[in-house]
């Protein structure tokens, strides 16, 4: 019998928790950067890294696919915007 791994057991557990904390951070008492600071004992910069490299594998797709489409739709809907408002900006001081 043939037993392929989960895509859960790809993801180291930090990892996995990552994507735990993305899919409830909201229902905490306190701010998403103040629990990102308790829980993974990292920067607001750091966490928003090692979150962008997580979303961008194919484990973390394979295993949790809605909530990493969403969180990459986010990223770039935001570095659209950031993009834009540079574009912008430049304009302004021409």
């Amino acid at each position: 019998m043939n037993l392929e791994e989960s895509p859960h057991q790809k993801l180291s557990q930090r990892d996995l928790d990552i994507l735990e904390f993305e899919q409830s951070w909201w229902e905490l008492e306190t701010p998403k950067d103040q629990g990102v600071r308790e829980r993974f004992q990292l920067t607001e910069p750091e966490y928003a890294a090692a979150l962008d490299r997580l979303i961008a594998s194919d484990e973390a797709l394979a295993a949790e696919p809605l909530l990493v489409r969403r969180l990459r739709r986010m990223r770039d809907r935001r570095r659209q915007e950031h993009s834009a408002r540079r574009t912008a900006d430049q304009e302004v001081a021409r």
